[in-house]
């Protein structure tokens, strides 16, 4: 089969079988051509031409051009594309079964401390603007969305009656999590609001911009700078950044790894296990600091 003609089977298994996001489509398809023209330099169009050797050359000549995340991700898609060509029969081996992923650095996701996510929280309510910031923060502190999550709720997402929010995350996968009482308190302050923040829109996206449209991921992140700001906050701090303390303030307080992992939208609890290691990392730092045969005076 050319290689070309099982791309295209490939992307539309990943849509129609695993629910492939149109953005992981994408990703996905742009890293298969990428691959498919190497190949094609090297003169080979059938899939069945593909050996062990092709691949890790591409993953030698991707180096020279590529930090190696973005190599990580090309090679976990070649991957998923080999894997599929075996399954389907198209070949008899899977070629990049063995190729080895290249050693990434682990890098521990920032998270803030308990004294400053108060400080962030901490908004004097006087717009209706404020209300929503305050009620936006507090959810995604809350509930560890995504900011594409939070962005794309909309009024119908929310059941306050139940205390819970349904969420559509990665690959369509719909999960529920529970709402806290600083969370539902300050949804209801910004819906009884919500109706004037509309205009002539008609729209029912939960959370709304100035236009009375439905808040953008960059719209988002441009409120949030601003609060840091204001509040003398490290810049540094993202959306991404409330989702990673909601997780690691919830283990540290004894929650479950696969709690959290349900409430994050994770597939793999591989992916979760990172916040053990920033616990692990911060017992290792208090037992330096506080214990007092640590020490030798």
């Amino acid at each position: 089969m050319k290689i070309s003609h099982a791309i295209e089977d490939f992307i539309n298994y990943c849509i129609f079988e695993k629910g492939l996001s149109d953005k992981t489509r994408d990703s996905y398809l742009n890293d298969l051509n990428i691959y498919k023209e190497f190949l094609k330099k090297r003169q080979i169009t059938d899939v069945k031409n593909i050996k062990s050797d092709d691949i890790k050359e591409f993953l030698k000549d991707r180096k020279s051009v590529e930090k190696t995340t973005t190599i990580a991700h090309n090679l976990t898609v070649i991957k998923n594309f080999h894997k599929y060509l075996l399954k389907q029969t198209i070949v008899k081996d899977d070629v990049a079964l063995f190729v080895e992923r290249p050693k990434l650095k682990k890098s521990l996701p920032k998270t803030l401390n308990l004294k400053d996510v108060d400080k962030l929280l901490d908004i004097e309510l006087k717009s209706q603007f404020d209300y929503r910031n305050k009620a936006m923060l507090e959810l995604m502190y809350g509930t560890g969305l995504r900011v594409s999550e939070l962005v794309s709720l909309t009024v119908n997402d929310i059941d306050l009656t139940n205390c819970i929010i349904r969420v559509m995350g990665k690959g369509s996968k719909e999960r529920e999590i529970p709402l806290g009482e600083y969370s539902i308190y300050y949804l209801k302050l910004y819906l009884e609001l919500r109706p004037s923040m509309l205009k002539s829109n008609n729209t029912d996206a939960l959370f709304l911009n100035n236009h009375g449209k439905g808040m953008t991921r960059q719209g988002f992140f441009k409120n949030l700078k601003n609060i840091l700001k204001e509040k003398n906050l490290n810049s540094d701090v993202s959306p991404h950044t409330l989702r990673h303390s909601f997780a690691t303030h919830l283990l540290n307080r004894g929650a479950d790894l696969r709690s959290i992992q349900e409430m994050l939208g994770h597939s793999d609890i591989s992916t979760t296990k990172i916040y053990t290691h920033i616990s692990d990392d911060k017992v290792s730092k208090d037992y330096k600091k506080y214990h007092p045969r640590e020490h030798k005076n």
